[in-house]
């Protein structure tokens, strides 16, 4: 007789990191399949800043799961590169990280981060092409739909 519970734990299936990981590539091959097609640049840095601030939001949130909060406005995003040394600290820190690097956004200015944030748990957002905060073309994770 089988032992179900060794049964159960041979099933197959997808891990949230295998699908973590295949979001994080398809977010990069976007980002450059898609300045390349289409005949409108702008759209096109719309569209690779919203593919940005998902994949920052994914690198959070797995953040979180490892650590049970997310990192500080203090911190930055860099806290997704290297372990922060700063309260509150890491309790199981990924040793490679959860991103490979802090990309600008397509407008050349670094994506900005505040922990609480003004819309949700966090906020991730580009100050878009104007590059002055707080005007309609201001793009977030609050408002990417």
């Amino acid at each position: 007789m089988k032992n179900p519970k060794k049964s159960a734990d041979n099933q197959a299936g997808f891990t949230l990191i295998e699908i973590m990981v295949v979001v994080v590539i398809l977010s990069i091959m976007a980002a450059f399949v898609v300045p390349k097609i289409m005949d409108r640049p702008e759209q096109a840095r719309l569209i690779k800043a919203q593919q940005d601030i998902r994949t920052l939001e994914n690198a959070l949130r797995l953040y979180k799961l490892d650590n049970l909060y997310y990192p500080s406005t203090d911190q930055s995003l860099q806290a997704l590169i290297e372990e922060p040394d700063t309260e509150p600290l890491p309790r199981k820190w990924a040793k490679d990280g959860y991103i490979d690097r802090l990309a600008d956004d397509p407008w050349g200015t670094p994506y900005l981060y505040l922990q609480p944030g003004v819309h949700g748990n966090f906020d991730i957002f580009s100050l878009g092409p104007d590059g002055q905060s707080d005007t309609e073309d201001d793009l977030g994770n609050w408002n990417l739909d």
